[in-house]
């Protein structure tokens, strides 16, 4: 719309989110001389990545012998086969390095005696291909994700990336099929920017508020992924959403997989510790989607804890109390906040809630966006990281403490791979103003919409059939009526009522575009989980109950198209990158 003024600006490079690939890819971007703004709607150390507790994954072999290889098989058997073995192993082998570089930023990690890096137990992390557990996932305490998120914002800040903080981003500006840039809404004073850029990286976070009860903060939108869709391409994989085993009852706050690496353990009515009846050998320290599984079965039978018999104890007042306040001091925090429990004397009551989005944007290791056209092809001027992309180094199930390392580890192939593609300060080509008007027509119409439907109803709605109809177990009667069900809110869009219609910090609107990214992401996760008929990690069919890799073993891929969504699938890649490591193959998967 004419009527909206556009204040316009020209990078090399734009970053969309401020988390932690987001910084790293900025500080990477900022270091090869690349103009580099980095944009965010909240202040880069509120991103989510601050709420990562337990550790930071690599090879590092401080607490004992390990090896890549060996994470490199763990993270393709957490990922029930469906992860991509040339990106596992980029991930796995360039670890150590990403590692050892935050420890040199400054990244304020706990140590041991000798003052190496301090490496705790993680579930599904193991040593020998399978044999025994190892200590792989390097801690600042419970507060990694803090520590790795304030050290690298001072980083990008010291090599003088440019930061626009507080600015939403409206929508991609795409001219024949390639990315030119974006356009974004200032809260502070609301003015709209057009950011031009030969290389836009979207670093959006996750999508957990797609769902009513959440480790996710209310931030996480997935705003990248709705652009994405808007924009005509496609997302992948999206029926694969975790549950973490352990959110706090009545609340989803997260507690940390790192208690159950210190040594705490699950408790049902009984007092058993029931993991060793569904993974023997790593019991409480199986990968997350058989723990939640677990959880959910104990729940079913009838041998939960409480007036309701549906959650689970979580004790650790076994451990030694200055072990728990030297490495655990945020759970403890957390329990008695949330919980009103001491966890030196109580156990903690805990249920599985949505945590992790395995699904996203689909991209190659390099982290450029890729769509379907007859084969892989790369969508020119755009990228994607971290939660926000589906590389797919998770596959069908992430390993705790394999999200941070994807952070920073891709966050710096994002880097090198503009740093080869863009010159700095390359001229920028006009951009049609067709797009500019198409993402103000759609920002102004919902600015002004007046209806009768209230946001918040059509949020809510949304969450409660997700959370109700494509949760830990799943069948296709379920799944047939929340794909039904989802769609309503979707239509509820037409009457929604904004009360404010002003363009200064509009939390109003904040919020009605946040829904409009979340409802697309909705629907291309229940319509994916609806047409994969079997049960692979996350995803679990109770009327497909066994894992199916004639049929399945592959991506699947989604376009939002009005009300509709359209599924296809592309190849799970069953090469390695390099000759370095052998490709692994399928196997029954045990813990």
């Amino acid at each position: 719309m004419s009527s909206y003024k556009i204040i316009d600006h020209e990078y090399d490079v734009v970053v969309l989110g401020a988390g932690g690939s987001g910084l790293r890819a900025a500080v990477g971007l900022s270091e090869a001389g690349l103009k580099t703004a980095c944009i965010s709607k909240v202040f880069p150390t509120r991103s989510h990545t601050s709420a990562a507790q337990g550790g930071i994954s690599a090879a590092l072999g401080n607490m004992g012998e390990d090896d890549w290889r060996w994470h490199m098989y763990d993270t393709v058997k957490g990922s029930d086969w469906l992860g991509d073995q040339d990106a596992i192993e980029y991930l796995c082998k360039e670890a150590p390095k990403a590692v050892i570089e935050l420890e040199r930023y400054g990244v304020p990690f706990s140590r041991t005696e000798d003052g190496k890096i301090y490496q705790r137990a993680f579930g599904g992390m193991t040593k020998d291909y399978g044999n025994g557990t190892v200590q792989r996932t390097c801690a600042a305490a419970d507060r990694t994700g803090h520590a790795i998120l304030h050290t690298l914002y001072g980083q990008a800040l010291k090599h003088n990336t440019e930061f626009f903080i507080e600015y939403f981003a409206l929508d991609l500006l795409m001219q024949d099929g390639q990315c030119k840039g974006l356009i974004a809404w200032n809260l502070n004073d609301g003015t709209l920017h057009r950011f031009k850029a030969h290389i836009t990286i979207l670093a959006t976070g996750g999508y957990g508020k797609i769902y009513y009860t959440a480790t996710s903060a209310h931030t996480c939108t997935g705003d990248g992924n709705g652009m994405v869709l808007r924009a005509g391409l496609p997302l992948q994989d999206m029926e694969f959403v975790q549950f973490h085993p352990t959110g706090i009852y009545g609340h989803g706050c997260l507690i940390s997989e790192g208690v159950r690496g210190e040594g705490g353990y699950l408790l049902n009515s009984k007092g058993e510790r029931f993991m060793e009846r569904y993974a023997p050998k790593a019991k409480d320290l199986a990968s997350r989607d058989v723990v939640s599984r677990s959880i959910a079965v104990e729940i079913n039978e009838g041998r939960g804890v409480g007036k309701e018999k549906d959650h689970m104890h979580l004790q650790l007042s076994h451990i030694d109390p200055k072990i728990i306040e030297q490495r655990l001091p945020g759970i403890s925090e957390s329990a008695r906040a949330f919980a009103n429990v001491d966890v030196t004397k109580d156990p903690i009551p805990v249920v599985p809630t949505v945590h992790y989005n395995m699904g996203g944007i689909p991209t190659n290791y390099k982290a450029e966006v890729l769509t379907l056209n007859g084969g892989d092809k790369v969508v020119p001027g755009l990228m994607a990281i971290g939660e926000a992309a589906c590389v797919s180094v998770h596959g069908a199930n992430r390993l705790g403490s394999n999200s941070l390392i994807d952070l920073v580890v891709f966050g710096k192939a994002a880097a090198n791979r503009a740093a080869e593609l863009v010159k700095p300060n390359t001229p920028h080509s006009e951009i049609n103003k067709s797009e500019t008007e198409k993402c103000l027509d759609r920002f102004d119409k919902i600015r002004n919409a007046n209806g009768d439907t209230k946001v918040s109803e059509l949020r809510i709605s949304m969450q409660k059939t997700m959370q109700s109809k494509c949760a830990v177990f799943r069948t296709e009667k379920t799944l047939k009526e929340g794909m039904a069900e989802v769609r309503k809110p979707l239509e509820g869009m037409n009457d929604m009522n904004l009360a404010d219609k002003s363009l200064i910090f509009n939390t109003d609107l904040v919020e009605a575009l946040e829904f409009s990214n979340l409802i697309g992401q909705a629907m291309t996760t229940i319509d994916s989980a609806y047409h994969r008929k079997e049960s692979r990690g996350a995803h679990a069919r109770e009327d497909f109950s066994k894992r199916d890799d004639d049929n399945f073993m592959k991506h699947t891929l989604a376009w939002q198209k009005g009300n509709q969504v359209e599924v296809k699938y592309r190849d799970v890649h069953s090469k390695t990158l390099t000759t370095d490591v052998q490709y692994f193959p399928p196997q029954e998967r045990v813990y």
